[in-house]
């Protein structure tokens, strides 16, 4: 007869932000950022007699964090980069937290960031300019060693043509590779993005962002737009975007749009004029440099899987907060 024990520790860990190859991936759920994240430790013992296993004890311990990039601007509309801990309320699934495990200022994190280009037939007018403008952003944003971004085209089809690179020449290169004309499948596109090219963690936090050069305007997709931000929040991805359309009218797209950027707490932009779309890429390039970072312990948190919604609100009088409204808890 022989008796053994095992001692066995597991470890999940999950903060902000990521990159596997294009055309891998599954899925899983902050600024805006939100990340949850469940520490777990388990200690298993088991015997046997004859050669018969008897039942093994298992014993867990979690602890679950989660984390949000947000914005803070004054009414106005300008970013306000010197507020504290006191001066919000944070609110997850509609109850306050259970505690603030750290608050800080966040303008230097890393970047990932894809940008996705609508090169469907309806954006024919202004492609040209906004290939130049996107390039330009991309010059302007990344740092060599630091920040990595990939280029995506898409009509009824995704096409990369540049993956995560530093290189700037590369990334222009992949920009002007793109050929316009067909349908259009937005959603798809940014259900892709995330999924096989953002969706995985990183050992460090990072911010990971979506740029989408599109008239919102969608006629192929397989997935719903529900579905698209499903995926963005579950990635911990920001989207922003830029709209193509400049017949000076509000459409369809552009609630598409605006709906797409605000519930990953991103930010959506409607240049008329051409110059505008080079400001547009401008402001996100200052908001990607102008956020808060919070960890906190949420209540009554349950492993469970399903999605949470988190409010942060401002205490100050005329200012706003802009954050992703929610995240997927990690199913145990």
């Amino acid at each position: 007869m022989t008796k053994y024990i095992q001692f066995g520790i597991a470890l999940i860990a999950a903060w902000s932000l990521c990159i596997p190859a294009w055309g891998q991936g599954t899925a899983h759920a902050s600024p805006a950022i939100a990340a949850a994240s469940s520490y777990g430790a388990a200690v298993a013992i088991t015997g046997g007699t004859n050669g018969t296993d008897e039942p093994i004890l298992t014993i867990k311990k979690r602890v679950d964090e989660v984390n949000v990039l947000f914005i803070a601007t004054d009414r106005h509309g300008k970013f306000v980069r010197n507020l504290n801990q006191s001066d919000f309320s944070i609110l997850d699934d509609h109850k306050p937290v259970q505690a603030i495990v750290n608050f800080r200022r966040e303008t230097d994190l890393p970047i990932q960031m894809g940008l996705l280009v609508d090169v469907s037939a309806s954006v024919r007018s202004r492609f040209d300019f906004e290939k130049e403008a996107a390039t330009g952003f991309l010059q302007h944003v990344l740092r060599p060693g630091y920040d990595k971004a990939f280029v995506v085209g898409f009509n009824k089809n995704s096409q990369l043509t540049q993956d995560f690179t530093d290189n700037v020449q590369l990334l222009s290169a992949g920009v002007h590779e793109l050929n316009d004309g067909g349908g259009t499948a937005l959603y798809d596109a940014i259900y892709k993005a995330c999924k096989e090219k953002l969706h995985e963690r990183t050992d460090r936090p990072v911010r990971k962002a979506i740029i989408v050069l599109s008239d919102g305007e969608d006629n192929q997709s397989e997935v719903t737009r529900s579905q698209a931000i499903e995926m963005a929040q579950r990635s911990e991805v920001l989207i922003y975007a830029i709209s193509t359309d400049d017949s000076g009218l509000i459409l369809r797209g552009d609630k598409v749009l605006e709906d797409l950027a605000s519930a990953t707490g991103g930010r959506a932009f409607f240049p008329f004029k051409m110059k505008d779309i080079t400001h547009s890429f401008a402001a996100i390039e200052d908001e990607l440099r102008s956020q808060y970072a919070v960890a906190y312990k949420p209540s009554d948190f349950d492993a469970d899987g399903r999605y949470r919604s988190i409010e942060i609100i401002a205490l100050k009088k005329d200012l706003q907060v802009r954050a992703r409204r929610g995240y997927y808890a990690p199913r145990q």
